[in-house]
């Protein structure tokens, strides 16, 4: 697609919604904000009392809490009881979804406990975490140890377990690969109540390589095993300001982290972390970042900008600068650049809070921020909800690095958001064919960021609201998200599954590889014990009825008998 030109949309009639929206910030100053500040604080000490407590002392009440998981779900009556859910109130999780599934469940089991950071080894560069540790309280323990995550998602409160069964990316992915990948085992409490430990190489091995973008369907994650890299105290962050169309924006970013000359794994030419933000059709600015030692940074001359005072400029603003200035280097203290986006969730607290970027709240009322997703969840209402569905879009498109190009005119055409946020990771070739997988063959053409053992994708991240909404025209964001779905099926794309999505269960398993994750349902009592991906993914409200009759279905067609899917 060549054709850049704004469609042109009729003027929508303003609602009573669109002042609900428009004067939304004073619900968040007054409440969401300070029971925010509240929340992260207890939190803070909750984790701090946690941490205080020995290695020996937290494993054995893990061992206990994991019992109370088996103990429940040995009490559980199928005929009776329904399907398994955890009892999180569906307005906490942190993505956007409507987590209407919760809806068609009965019997719930409590994993609230499992929040704490179980061990550091640092002879196996392993973090043993449960699911509920989020990356604010991972990176606490561990930079201070010069010590981190392989991946550390951006935002503070995005959990080990969600980005697991989910979706989990950050700048170092095109080294790294997805959250994921970054997992060496996992303990799963599987339907009947056994406790397993799935690595790639043992008896659960299947399990393994299924876990990812399951959403919790196959078994409750109770632990993660996690790699650690060592790292410094600084990130050296070089900005490089991009003017041009889509097209060599998008190769202006593949040749940021990704050798021409195919020497993908060479550290001399790939920097430890990537990201490009795209401002307008024209403009972006690429950054890449590269661990600094504190004597390095402290040298007379460098800069060293500590991003994480609740009075600096959001961070995605201070890039920006970029397109005046020019290409300029700084140092990031780097506990507070993994954290960068946290603040201004990226560029959507600006619609939040149309004022939040000013110098003036930023130094009087900065310090309480960022609000808490599920708290503006838990306050927007059925109107707001659905006005955000049909004027908002908060997507990420996961594309081949070589269709970057391709798919940010789409998104303009589309679309029309600005800015637009671009992370590479890598798609590793797997022995087992999972949900998501590589294109076939992609090892023959030798694209740039390719090796022969993985693809290199990118995140498009695609959050705010879109031009015509901005205009006040017609946009039906539905409708959109249709045509960007159809999109990424036809060109070998995903859709993480924390986002709203308008698939039906056809073209879901299109764009996701059923075989594996079906094989492990059934060889592992999934099936009529937990709902099924597609089911926890659909958008609206399922009725317990009706998913149980959907998953009593499979359990009753002559495939339920399969083998295990042939290795690819």
């Amino acid at each position: 697609m060549s054709d850049l030109e704004t469609p042109l949309r009729p003027k929508r009639k303003t609602a009573i919604v669109d002042f609900l929206v428009q004067f939304r910030w004073i619900v968040v100053i007054f409440v969401v904000l300070p029971i925010s500040f509240t929340i992260y604080f207890l939190t803070y000490l909750g984790d701090v009392r946690s941490e205080m407590k020995s290695y020996k002392r937290r494993q054995k009440e893990h061992d206990e809490n994991v019992q109370k998981v088996v103990k429940r779900l040995k009490e559980r009556n199928p005929s009776k009881d329904g399907l398994v859910c955890t009892a999180r109130k569906p307005w906490i999780a942190v993505g956007m979804r409507n987590v209407d599934y919760k809806r068609a469940r009965h019997f719930e089991v409590d994993l609230s406990a499992f929040r704490n950071v179980l061990e550091i080894d640092r002879e196996r560069m392993i973090a043993k975490v449960e699911p509920l540790v989020n990356m604010g309280q991972i990176t606490r323990v561990t930079v201070p140890l010069n010590l981190a995550l392989a991946v550390v998602a951006e935002f503070d409160d995005l959990t080990v377990g969600g980005l697991i069964n989910g979706y989990g990316i950050e700048g170092s992915s095109h080294i790294y690969g997805l959250f994921s990948d970054t997992v060496v085992a996992y303990e799963i409490v599987l339907a009947d109540g056994r406790v397993v430990r799935a690595t790639k190489d043992n008896e659960y091995s299947d399990l393994f390589y299924a876990i990812p973008w399951s959403q919790g369907t196959l078994g409750f994650l109770v632990s993660a095993e996690i790699k650690l890299i060592p790292i410094k105290e600084y990130m050296r962050l070089t900005y490089k300001p991009v003017v041009g169309n889509l097209q060599e924006i998008a190769q202006a970013y593949s040749d940021s982290f990704a050798p021409r000359d195919g020497d993908q794994d060479n550290p001399e030419k790939v920097p430890d972390f990537v990201e490009t933000m795209i401002y307008t059709p024209t403009e972006a600015v690429c950054m890449t970042g590269r661990y600094a030692s504190k004597d390095e940074a402290k040298k007379k001359g460098n800069v060293i900008n500590e991003v994480g005072w609740w009075f600096k400029p959001w961070f995605y603003q201070h890039a920006q600068k970029a397109l005046k200035k020019g290409e300029f280097v700084e140092y990031i203290p780097t506990r507070e650049y993994y954290h960068r986006h946290t603040r201004s969730i990226y560029w959507e607290g600006k619609l939040i809070l149309p004022f939040a970027d000013q110098w003036w709240f930023r130094f009087f009322l900065g310090w309480m921020m960022p609000p808490k997703i599920s708290l503006l969840k838990a306050t927007q209402g059925e109107a707001i909800r659905n006005y955000y569905h049909d004027m908002h879009v908060i997507q990420d498109m996961l594309v081949p690095l070589y269709k970057v190009g391709n798919a940010l005119e789409w998104v303009h055409h589309e679309m029309e958001v600005y800015p637009i946020w671009l992370c590479p990771h890598r798609m590793y070739k797997s022995p087992i064919k999972t949900m998501i997988y590589t294109e076939p063959g992609f090892e023959h053409h030798r694209r740039q960021g390719d090796t022969h053992y993985s693809q290199m994708y990118t995140d498009v991240g695609v959050y705010y609201a879109p031009g015509p909404v901005l205009r006040g025209e017609v946009f039906d964001g539905s409708e959109a998200v249709r045509r960007m779905e159809s999109w990424l099926i036809e060109n070998h794309g995903f859709q993480p599954q924390y986002a709203v999505s308008e698939l039906d269960e056809k073209n879901f398993w299109r764009m996701f590889d059923a075989g594996h994750y079906e094989y492990c349902r059934r060889k592992y009592g999934a099936v009529g014990t937990f709902m099924s991906v597609y089911y926890k993914s659909k958008k609206g409200r399922k009725t317990e009825k009706e998913v149980q009759e959907a998953e009593q279905a499979i359990l009753e067609t002559p495939s339920a008998e399969v083998d295990e899917p042939v290795d690819y």
